[in-house]
């Protein structure tokens, strides 16, 4: 009879054990499980805590803001009579992060461009690519329609900048400072004629899931 008894229970143990095993594998896949929605693109999804799209433009939209008010540009117009010409250079990235600095650079084009306060030429890229097209036009299209070289217009001002960060982080709770610095130089004379900033900081705390 205690034999029985024994084998009784170890079968209802097993089973016991059985069952849990598969709450908890319905509950891992259940978790894992990958859902994907569409969202407006001005919409802020902020997942992981580093920096994304939002930040890029946010950060493009305020700095441009700020560089088209200030006084170098009124001082510029004055003197010249006319709007001044900007290329964007190198945007550095010295974060800790790996940031996309080609899509901030064309969320500053972008804004530069849009603020109608400015000419914006396009960059290095860009015009080499422009200048293959006028080479092969050259060659290949009728000569009424040829674009010819020394018509571009050269800029007066470069803005360069670059991104950093400081990170803090302890016991599941992340602090990342975020500092970006803009310079706009005279190409001519290297004069730096504008100097801006822009600081961010997030806090990311990760939760444990305990099952």
């Amino acid at each position: 009879m205690f034999g029985v008894n024994s084998i009784r229970t170890q079968y209802w143990r097993s089973m016991l054990a059985f069952v849990c095993l598969g709450i908890i594998v319905v509950a891992v896949v259940a978790c894992s499980a990958t859902r994907v929605s569409r969202v407006d693109t001005g919409t802020v999804v902020d997942l992981s805590g580093r920096w994304n799209d939002t930040d890029s433009r946010l950060v493009a939209e305020a700095m441009v803001k700020e560089a088209v008010e200030r006084p170098w540009l009124k001082s510029y117009m004055i003197s010249h009579n006319t709007q001044p010409v900007v290329v964007v250079g190198r945007v550095v990235n010295r974060s800790h992060e790996h940031i996309n600095v080609q899509t901030f650079m064309k969320d500053l084009e972008r804004e530069l461009t849009n603020s109608q306060q400015v000419m914006f030429v396009a960059g290095r890229g860009a015009r080499e690519e422009i200048r293959a097209e006028r080479r092969e036009q050259a060659m290949h299209a009728v000569e009424s329609t040829q674009k010819g070289p020394s018509k571009e217009i050269g800029a007066d001002f470069m803005l360069q900048g670059t991104i950093n960060t400081i990170l803090d982080e302890d016991a599941g709770t992340r602090a990342v400072f975020y500092q970006v610095d803009l310079e706009l130089v005279n190409i001519e004379n290297n004069v730096k004629a504008w100097f801006g900033q822009k600081k961010l900081k997030k806090v990311v705390e990760r939760k444990r899931v305990i099952f």
